[in-house]
């Protein structure tokens, strides 16, 4: 891999488009990776890597699709189910997809893999870049910086791909 060659986890389309401009504004080379066992159903999880496709069609990007494992997911989330938005449960979420991306990104031998997750006003980007210093390779980008989150909703509608209605986990839509 070259050094400005970076693993990008994308956890969906919408959170993709904004984080991939401003990636390409610092001179990165994203690969995208679609690791998201969390997302349930198993439908809205194909959904959500649909319009992933399209966003890296429109960027000229290639994307990894892990395989979907939503029952290792609870695994690694039991005994959380219950817990509010942006609490343990996601930090334990957050913490088993950058695990799966720094795994992804040395086994392709990426110096550097970071997340789409810090572009949503909606995820705490402290807690993600809490999770990530366990990884050697992670990048602690916020992308909610510089109108990231903004720029991401108007790119959405400018490509009309779907964008969901909420994070992605069963418990997450109550």
């Amino acid at each position: 891999m070259e050094e400005h060659d970076i693993l990008l986890h994308a956890c969906c389309g919408p959170c993709s488009t904004a984080s991939i401009e401003r990636l390409l504004e610092e001179g990165w080379n994203p690969i995208l990776y679609f690791s998201n066992s969390n997302i349930f159903p198993e439908e809205e999880a194909i959904r959500r890597y649909e319009a992933l496709l399209e966003v890296a069609r429109t960027y000229h990007l290639q994307v990894i699709n892990e395989h979907y494992d939503h029952a290792a997911w609870l695994a690694s989330v039991a005994g959380f189910e219950t817990e509010k938005e942006g609490g343990g449960r996601c930090e334990r979420c957050f913490s088993y997809n950058l695990a799966q991306a720094s795994q992804k990104a040395e086994e392709l031998g990426f110096r550097h893999f970071t997340t789409t997750l810090t572009v949503s006003r909606f995820k705490n980007s402290k807690m993600i870049f809490r999770v990530g210093e366990q990884f050697p390779s992670f990048e602690p980008i916020d992308f909610k910086k510089k109108g990231g989150f903004d720029k991401s909703v108007q790119l959405t509608k400018q490509l009309g791909i779907y964008r969901q209605s909420y994070c992605g986990c069963e418990f997450s839509k109550h």
